[in-house]
């Protein structure tokens, strides 16, 4: 694979060429963004996937949902719908989408909607009759059509965007110059012992001039089904199978995995088939299958309900006391973003 890339060098070459023109553009007003009389707040990447940009955008709604209407608008990464959808009772991970079904299921106060145009979809949303406060964009970074009053930018622990190059070389999906558009800076899934000396010498790598704050990812105590709850400490002396369908499953299996463990592997956003299902099923055994949150919606419901389990996360932050109250200040007073 690391030949093959290399081989791609001059297309990435031409890439970061048109993604510089095209940012430029947007820098310079040729291009229009446009604003909104709401709070509106992005939280993206630069790269392809796998920083927790779902664990962060839980960690808003919880943080602004007791004295916010929230809506959170996403473009529903392979459903199999087109155009706006506000999720409704009628929603599945196929009509929206698996990480704002999963919103859907775990916040029933916020309002969840799917739409590829962002502006359009706000635009839908600013109709509803239950009109949001605040607005969350789901990945949506490289979205300029919309200018958000507040910008997120997430960067994994151990995959910094200053250590990566642009598609198809590496895995930024635009260069890293991409990063003073943010308004501040979020390092996910640290150590949760990193230490003060070691932050700052990842702020310095990253060479920015913004706030930058550090979080890490808690796993719960118990993992969770349909029916029934487990300890962690029950479920790490039984054997049992994992399945992940998430960009950087890493962490999860190292959480939870024993030497007797089956690890079973898809890729990120899989649509788990019948067969996939048979394959999990004969590899288990009648034994528990424990997988993510977001796998969960997805094979809820095609699995056993007996056997289905996952593990819920969190994200935390090792100095997040400070992103609080600049979060809930930029709520708090903006009347309109631009």
């Amino acid at each position: 694979m690391i030949w093959l890339r290399k081989i791609l060098f001059p297309l990435a070459l031409l890439y970061w060429c048109v993604t510089f023109l095209r940012n430029w553009l947007y820098d310079k007003g040729v291009l229009k963004s446009h604003s909104f009389d709401i709070p509106v707040i992005i939280v993206g990447n630069l790269s392809v996937g796998g920083t927790g940009k779902t664990p962060q955008i839980e960690y808003l709604i919880r943080l602004l949902s007791e004295d916010y209407q929230v809506a959170v608008l996403s473009r529903g990464y392979k459903r199999k719908t087109k155009g706006f959808l506000l999720a409704d009772e009628t929603a599945t991970a196929a009509s929206i989408g698996d990480e704002p079904f999963q919103l859907h299921t775990k916040f029933s106060r916020v309002q969840v909607a799917v739409d590829a145009q962002r502006k359009n979809g706000i635009q839908q949303l600013l109709q509803v009759a239950k009109r949001p406060d605040v607005i969350l964009l789901d990945d949506a970074f490289q979205h300029r059509k919309v200018k958000a009053g507040l910008s997120i930018l997430l960067t994994a622990y151990d995959d910094l965007f200053c250590k990566d190059f642009i598609l198809p070389y590496g895995n930024l999906r635009e260069s890293a110059l991409g990063k003073k558009r943010a308004d501040m800076i979020i390092v996910t899934k640290c150590p949760s012992n990193l230490s003060d000396l070691a932050q700052q010498e990842i702020i310095k790598q990253l060479q920015v001039t913004q706030p930058v704050y550090f979080s890490t990812i808690h796993y719960d105590d118990h993992i969770v089904s349909a029916e029934n709850t487990c300890s962690i400490l029950e479920i790490q002396q039984e054997s049992k199978v994992l399945v992940a369908g998430i960009a950087k499953p890493k962490l999860f299996f190292d959480y939870i995995k024993k030497e007797q463990d089956e690890c079973l592997t898809f890729p990120d956003h899989h649509h788990f088939s019948i067969t996939d299902c048979e394959k999990i099923i004969a590899s288990a055994q009648g034994k528990k299958i424990v997988t993510t949150e977001k796998d969960f919606v997805r094979l809820k419901g095609l699995l056993p309900p007996s056997q289905l389990y996952y593990l819920p996360i969190r994200t935390m932050f090792l100095n997040g006391t400070n992103f609080d109250t600049t979060i809930k200040n930029y709520v708090g007073k903006s009347t309109r973003n631009g």
